[in-house]
């Protein structure tokens, strides 16, 4: 089972959208706290309407995987930010830059569940993301998950 069966399993257990915008407001009060030194402009997600954080840093415990650390100023935006972390920290930049979070958000079905803005926002979190992975370790894309 992958990271993101498993995130979609999780909130399958979930009957309604209520109880899932309790798991991801749940989900943004776990996240780490995000050193206030990393909450500048240059990791800001501009493009969303929350105040988004996001930085990528090499992990100390295997310096060839990325963690990130997150922060978001709303309960459910935060908690996508979680879940975004969760899924990309502990993984090689080429494996980061291929995973397909398109396949998870429809499984989540969060475009359905989130207002317009928010879904061009919650994309726009991916999209920093993925930048800075790019400019913290350019590497080619080429990647097959095997």
């Amino acid at each position: 089972m992958t990271e993101i069966d498993e995130i979609a399993s999780d909130f399958e257990f979930l009957e309604d959208w209520e109880q899932r915008y309790q798991y991801l407001t749940e989900l943004g009060e776990a996240l780490p706290l995000m050193p206030e030194a990393e909450k500048i402009d240059a990791n800001r997600v501009k493009a969303c309407m929350s105040r988004v954080w996001v930085k990528p840093h090499w992990d100390a415990q295997d310096p060839t995987k990325i963690v990130f650390n997150g922060d978001c100023d709303t309960a459910i935006i935060k908690g996508v930010v979680a879940l975004l972390v969760r899924l990309f920290s502990g993984k090689t930049p080429a494996v980061i830059l291929a995973m397909d979070v398109d396949d998870l958000f429809d499984r989540l079905q969060l475009a359905e569940n989130l207002s317009p803005n928010r879904h061009v926002g919650v994309y726009a979190i991916v999209d920093v993301m993925k930048g800075q992975v790019e400019r913290l370790a350019p590497v080619s894309v080429e990647f097959s998950p095997g």
